[in-house]
């Protein structure tokens, strides 16, 4: 009788990293793994012992010194005797704000371009056409200094708007003023606040506990201290506005849930729009929400909210440039869907507008998210073009005027490339959530 047996395990042996192929891919990976950290540690010793020869070792003690320029465009308070690390965040708000509205304008822009270059009607077509091809063969450099160009050749001065022989007038019934220094636009404020909320403030540092003494905004941070405020009437604006969202899409979702049992989808539109607008309009009213409208006063526009020719022509540059590359994406995504469902829809009766939004658009941003990724995070970096034009962003302040006055090259651009990483994968993050959530389930 034969009895069967498994054959004895072999032993390990030290050769069979390099000839055994089940460890042989880990063993390069590491020796790969361990070659690049060798290689980046010496890059860093090295560093480090050079500018230790050079009396510049590395610190960001810096930060927390006198920065000693001004920062005209900005959404916090902020003077000159204010420390490098508060002009850097103005800097670094700066750019969010370029980043977020470029974003938003450029996705309008684009996807109403995109499919009116789908348009049957030939100078609609053609007209798209011109200003894609105009704008994306351009560079986006020429833009911005032909956009802010246009902002202070074009519009009125200041004193024409003065005296009875006034060649311009302030726009939509008295509240906004087009000049060459800028828009002046109503600027919110709230006469019943809630007040503020400090977070992490020092009782014992006077310096920082009086830092917030008469600032104002939505949120104030302080970073040489570590604190910030936050206004409570941002709070809860906030809070009411994510709620009332929560049940407007619940409301859809109800909306989708009856469609589906029953093949007709009740008329919600109006009831989610009463759910979000009437609730916000009563809290500002308890709030106390006013408007201040600019005033010319002297040689110039006072009070309301001035937004500079820089940004503005910032923003446009940016914003039709990037919309320019969009359009082809959402044309190509369109493109992509077969014809048979837009002649389905047809056949059941929808017109072609609502074809476009509820069937095709929707498959087509499958096509369409992973490339728009791109061109957000190429907007946002292309917003470090702004010192062309003087908007102080985060390449204006911290890798501009900071590293002149201090010199610290090796640590003012670390910081930048890690601030602008952060953005980017924030960005990216997000829109890649946003492309997993729309995509088609399977059943």
């Amino acid at each position: 009788m034969t009895v069967m047996t498994d054959p004895p395990k072999e032993s390990f042996r030290l050769s069979m990293l390099i000839y055994d192929t089940r460890y042989r891919a880990i063993t390069i990976q590491v020796v790969a793994l361990l070659g690049f950290a060798a290689f980046f540690g010496w890059l860093i010793w090295n560093t480090s012992n050079n500018l230790a020869a050079l009396g510049k070792e590395p610190s960001f003690r810096f930060l927390w010194e006198p920065a000693g320029y001004d920062i005209n465009q900005r959404l916090l308070d902020y003077n000159s005797q204010s420390p490098h690390i508060r002009a850097a965040f103005i800097g670094v708000l700066n750019t969010l704000v370029i980043a977020v509205l470029g974003c938003i304008t450029a996705t309008v822009i684009g996807v109403l371009v995109g499919v009116l270059r789908l348009s049957k009607n030939w100078v609609v077509s053609r007209l798209m056409a011109v200003y894609v091809e105009m704008f994306r063969n351009v560079p986006v450099l020429l833009w911005i200094v032909l956009a802010m160009a246009i902002m202070i050749e074009i519009p009125p001065g200041p004193r024409e708007f003065r005296g009875d022989n006034a060649t311009a007038s302030v726009s939509l019934f008295g509240t906004v003023a087009v000049t060459n220094r800028g828009i002046y636009v109503p600027d919110p404020k709230f006469d019943g606040g809630l007040g503020d909320l400090p977070v992490g403030a020092s009782s014992t540092d006077a310096a920082c506990a009086a830092y917030y003494d008469g600032s104002e905004g939505l949120v104030d941070i302080n970073p040489a201290c570590g604190t910030f405020q936050i206004s409570l009437d941002f709070l809860a604006i906030v809070a009411l506005l994510a709620g009332t969202l929560y049940i407007s899409r619940r409301i859809k979702q109800r909306a989708d849930d009856i469609q589906e049992k029953t093949g007709d989808r009740p008329t919600t539109w109006y009831i989610r729009l009463a759910v979000v607008v009437v609730p916000m309009v009563i809290l500002l009213y308890l709030l106390g929400l006013y408007f201040t409208v600019p005033e010319l006063k002297g040689f110039n526009f006072k009070d309301g909210l001035h937004l500079r020719n820089s940004l503005i022509a910032l923003w446009l540059a940016l914003s039709l440039y990037t919309a320019a590359f969009i359009a082809e994406i959402v044309r190509a995504g369109i493109l992509a869907i077969s014809k048979g469902q837009t002649e389905a829809a047809s056949a059941l009766g929808l017109s072609a507008g609502r074809t476009m939004s509820l069937v095709v658009l929707p498959q087509a941003l499958r096509v369409i998210i992973p490339p728009l990724i791109s061109n957000y995070l190429n907007l946002t970096k292309n917003s470090s073009l702004a010192i062309a034009v003087g908007y102080m962003d985060l390449t204006g302040t911290l890798m501009g005027v900071t590293l002149n006055q201090t010199g610290r090259e090796l640590e003012t651009v670390l910081l930048g490339m890690l601030i602008y990483l952060s953005i980017s994968l924030t960005i990216s993050m997000a829109m890649n959530w946003y492309n997993e959530s729309i995509k088609l389930q399977e059943r």
